[in-house]
């Protein structure tokens, strides 16, 4: 038996047969409570099929247990509603369990802009630690679940767990990287190199989930691609067409396989495409 929900249904999969069970009781649950208390519910970090992401390596059981304890509830946030807002009140950070997520801010005119996309195994609301306030919103692109993690018992989980606490700063500093990428990315590339990146990016991401890392389905729209990259929508259409038709990529509506990865990454160099296809070596860090 596996979950029929198409946005789910790569997770499904990807879980053992041993997690099959406590997912599907965990799946029909979620249809009716959008917020699940651990005490009636529990998927624990020990047995959750994304925890590396989430959580340093070679941890004891006893510390593993000491940090299931910061999780207090598990959050379902359906498609196009906001895990939080820009002012909210910081209190949590989230561990995404299921789905994906977009960052956006709003502009001085008055227009959305997208900042960050965010998937499975990522941690969420680090921009409210500053100012103890939401700097952005965070929306849901597909029926999400997350872990809520609140900040208090995350700062003593790891003040008292080194291997933590080194894991949280590694955090930390992937979104400084992130930023710097970016940055990169908007100062000084042309939207051939931008998407080429992006995409690259999104494979590398995939993959670290044990995904197929050449073959995906985009779950932003090419409007919100082209808001994150700083290119018209357009643009967006018009160099995902060239990628196509040079070999490069193949596209239909949103799923997405890349046929030669050392071509786009050769145009990422201000290169020539290669022409031989499969190479992905080194990654692009646009996100975490």
């Amino acid at each position: 038996m596996h979950c029929t929900d198409p946005s789910l249904y790569e997770y499904d999969q990807a879980l053992s047969s041993a997690e099959a069970p406590l997912f599907l009781i965990w799946y029909s649950s979620l249809m009716t409570t959008p917020n699940i208390s651990l005490s009636t519910l529990r998927v624990a970090c020990s047995n959750c099929n994304l925890r590396e992401l989430c959580l340093p390596l070679r941890l004891s059981l006893k510390e593993i247990e000491r940090i299931e304890d910061m999780v207090t509830t598990r959050k379902r946030i359906k498609r196009g509603e906001a895990l939080y807002r820009a002012a909210d009140h910081f209190d949590c950070l989230y561990a995404i369990r299921l789905g994906f997520l977009k960052s956006t801010v709003m502009s001085s005119d008055g227009r959305e802009q997208v900042i960050a996309f965010h998937m499975a195994g990522e941690m969420i609301g680090l921009d409210g630690i500053a100012s103890d306030v939401h700097s952005c919103d965070v929306i849901a692109l597909e029926d999400t679940e997350v872990c809520v993690l609140p900040y208090d018992r995350v700062l003593d989980v790891t003040t008292s767990l080194r291997s933590m606490g080194a894991h949280f700063h590694k955090i930390l500093s992937r979104e400084i990287v992130r930023q710097h990428g970016i940055m990169l990315l908007l100062g000084s590339m042309h939207a051939e190199e931008r998407l080429a990146a992006f995409l690259l990016n999104l494979s590398q991401r995939f993959d670290a989930r044990g995904y197929s890392r050449s073959e995906f389905v985009l779950r932003m729209t090419r409007a919100e691609i082209g808001s994150y990259l700083g290119l018209k929508l357009e643009t967006v259409s018009r160099v995902l067409s060239r990628f196509s038709h040079d070999g490069l990529i193949q596209v239909n509506q949103k799923h997405v396989q890349i046929l030669n990865a050392s071509g786009l990454r050769a145009i990422v160099s201000g290169q020539p495409a290669a022409a031989d296809a499969g190479n992905y070596d080194d990654d692009i860090s646009l996100e975490p």
